[in-house]
């Protein structure tokens, strides 16, 4: 039983190590607003989405003062609009309409992002998948909160080399349409393997097809917390460490489990999951790579990350999971490069490299996030990034991601300021030799061999 003890033992947490819930996530389906006239479309997901989310902010800013619980944002995630707009859109341009209502309504409601400007193409495209991959570029450059994701693999299907090339593209073009805006659209653009349908973290959330009409997901977030934690165990055994995070993220995690339940109830929407990624901002004091180097890093990067990143994924996990009924989304720790001031420092000195970063993906919850890259990478560059990313989800069973934003006018070295919780980076080099024949020969990767378990 959750009670109102267990959130003042959090105080200290909240008010010294940035303690938050970083998001209530409504996620909403589309499909029975889907209609081959595309102004009907339009006008049934504004409606559908304004009538369920209309309270959402209000509602989550109440819970907030009430229980003295930071709830940085408010988020709305929808079906896959590849999958809605199929029947009414002919162009790209028809899907970039969706866009724009999307776009209208989360402001309308005030929420900070909705997400699911999404195709899923682990096997193949439809007709009216590679009509939305192909409008992302202008459908970003011509709104402000509306996030993209496109799920290119799984460990069931394989991989779609087709969409993954073309995907090397689109982030490149996004990229180069969107440099003059205030904010680079790649970083609100995520490619998958093994997406989950219920992840309430940007800008990778969409409301999977397996999901109800309507659900609230919620994501919390400490990473200050741990690091503060793991201060009172140093120099001990990683016997104690271990404990020291279990324990750690069962508390933060129930404070999650109490913010998603009183929202569940007073929006009448039911509960979903809670997902307890160690999610990191740019406030120093709130980094996942201060925790790795709170193990005994000099540096996150240093030999050793991936084993301490791994320690601490699972631990996170292992508490989390006894705190809440329904522990779901990615869960486990974020390493995005532009959110995190121990990462930024990290890849700015040298320690830190696109491929560490790899190799480190193997163990966390996603993957190369929030990346910049010299802005004249190619697109195959891009795309061979990616394949391999997708290769380690696919072959893991787990999911992974790429983030990755093309820097028009700066090279390796250079900083690309993002603003807000995107934070800003180092542009990180990337690997000069070339992949172009490799992922322009198409087709699809196949599923590796343990993926048969009928």
């Amino acid at each position: 039983m959750i009670n109102y003890s267990e959130v003042s033992e959090t105080n200290a947490m909240i008010e010294k190590e940035n303690l938050d819930v970083r998001t209530i996530t409504m996620g909403i389906s589309l499909l029975d607003c889907i209609d081959s006239n595309l102004e009907t479309l339009n006008r049934n997901i504004y409606n559908k989405i304004y009538e369920s989310a209309k309270d959402l902010v209000r509602t989550g800013e109440e819970i907030s003062k009430e229980f003295g619980i930071p709830i940085v944002n408010k988020r709305i995630s929808v079906t896959p609009i590849a999958l809605i707009g199929g029947s009414a859109c002919r162009t790209s341009d028809d899907f970039v309409t969706i866009a724009k209502t999307l776009d209208r309504v989360a402001k309308d409601v005030g929420v900070n992002f909705l997400g699911g400007y999404s195709a899923l193409v682990s096997k193949g495209m439809t007709k009216a998948d590679e009509l939305l991959i192909r409008s992302i570029p202008d459908a970003l450059a011509q709104t402000d909160i509306v996030c993209s994701s496109v799920n290119l693999g799984s460990t069931k299907t394989g991989i779609d080399m087709d969409a993954v090339r073309l995907m090397g593209t689109i982030i490149q073009e996004t990229a180069q349409k969107t440099k003059d805006l205030p904010l680079n659209g790649c970083t609100k653009l995520v490619v998958f393997c093994n997406a989950p349908d219920d992840n309430p973290f940007m800008a990778g959330a969409f409301h999977g097809v397996t999901e109800g009409d309507r659900v609230l997901n919620v994501g919390v977030s400490g990473p200050g917390v741990v690091k503060t934690a793991l201060e009172s165990v140093r120099g001990q055994n990683f016997e104690a460490v271990c404990e020291t995070v279990k324990k750690t993220a069962f508390k933060v995690t129930r404070v999650g489990q109490l913010v998603a339940k009183e929202a569940s109830r007073r929006l009448g929407v039911p509960f979903g999951i809670v997902d307890l990624s160690l999610a990191p901002t740019p406030a120093i004091g709130d980094s996942v790579a201060d925790i790795l180097c709170e193990m005994g890093l000099e540096k996150a990067g240093a030999p050793g990350t991936t084993a301490a990143l791994a320690l601490l994924n699972d631990q996170v996990k292992k508490g989390g999971l006894m705190a809440s009924s329904y522990v779901g989304g990615l869960s486990g720790a974020f390493i995005p490069v532009s959110e995190d001031a121990g990462m930024i420092d990290a890849a700015a000195c040298g320690a830190l490299t696109i491929e560490k970063l790899e190799a480190m993906t193997c163990v966390c919850s996603v993957g190369l996030d929030m990346i910049a890259i010299p802005g004249d990478t190619k697109e195959t560059t891009i795309a061979g990034i990616i394949a391999d990313e997708m290769a380690l989800g696919m072959v893991n069973a787990k999911t992974t991601a790429c983030r990755l934003i093309p820097c028009p006018g700066k090279k390796a070295g250079d900083f690309a300021e993002f603003g807000g919780l995107l934070g800003h980076a180092p542009v990180m080099p990337v690997n000069p030799y070339s992949c172009d024949t490799f992922v322009n020969r198409g087709g699809r990767i196949p599923a590796p061999v343990h993926s048969f378990k009928n």
